[in-house]
């Protein structure tokens, strides 16, 4: 039996949507989810920070008896993986990328928006991605705050930040990017200020299948009691609340949690 655990990060709880799908092909695996609310956002953040930053979580989790490392964060994806994976080329790393090749494969007729942070939309991973499958009937918007207003969960704030900077796209667009992995949270919210014909695009389901087969090419399948462990960097016991409230939502998980002491990033 394979007794070690999946590594899975982000900057807050934004990453449970990743984890949710992954849940769901991989019932048996243990998992330690860090939410880094200290250094949250990353999008505001420079190359080598966001590299400092997430080689400091990397380093955790590892000791932590970590078999792979998934990267819920589009824009720690963009500007970290590829450095992890030179620094520690014996672990597995699992990236999160916006959906923006499902444009391309199953919609790329339609006006599409793909909503991001800054730094997801500026890095060099992002730009590749879009010049290759661009359908050039694409608005790219940069939504700075808005994965710090899903932090807060305040509905209220969201609800003026969206209708603001959606409005000139009601009625204009019919496919949605979520190139942030919080955003997938607030889809109802979108929706009612975009309309209910929208169509999302979310790289989380797919992440989850590509590392299923990574664990399979690599015999590190694990048969375990499913529990899931949670850190958050800024030991905030209302994240530990949500983020579990969030997968409780879902069906993901009833009744069995292993909650870790919570610890700060040095």
């Amino acid at each position: 039996m394979n007794n070690k655990k999946i590594g899975i990060f982000d900057s807050g709880i934004g990453g449970v949507t990743v984890l949710k799908e992954i849940i769901k092909i991989l019932p048996e695996e243990d998992y330690i989810y860090y939410s880094d609310s200290k250094n949250n956002p990353y999008g505001d953040r420079n190359d080598e920070q966001i590299k400092k930053i997430c080689n400091n979580i990397v380093h955790i989790l590892l000791q932590k008896n970590c078999k792979v490392i998934v990267i819920a964060c589009n824009t720690a994806s963009a500007k970290a993986v590829k450095f992890l994976r030179n620094k520690y080329k014996k672990i597995p790393f699992v990236a999160i990328e916006p959906a923006y090749k499902m444009v391309y494969d199953y919609e790329k007729n339609e006006k599409t928006l793909v909503m991001a942070t800054k730094g997801t939309i500026e890095s060099e991973k992002f730009k590749l991605l879009y010049d290759t499958y661009n359908n050039n009937k694409t608005t790219l918007l940069s939504c700075v705050g808005l994965a710090e207003l899903i932090e807060k969960d305040n509905r209220e704030e969201r609800k003026k930040y969206l209708e603001h900077i959606l409005k000139p796209y009601k009625g204009e667009v019919k496919n949605v990017v979520l190139g942030c992995t919080h955003y997938p949270l607030i889809e109802d919210e979108i929706k009612e200020c975009l309309g209910e014909d929208i169509k999302f695009f979310n790289g989380a389901p797919n992440l989850a299948r590509h590392l299923k087969n990574i664990l399979k090419e690599k015999n590190l399948l694990g048969k375990n009691s499913g529990k899931i462990e949670f850190i958050d960097s800024q030991n905030l016991k209302e994240k530990e609340e949500r983020f579990f409230e969030i997968l409780k939502e879902e069906n993901t998980r009833k009744g069995n949690k292993k909650i870790s002491k919570l610890i700060d990033l040095k």
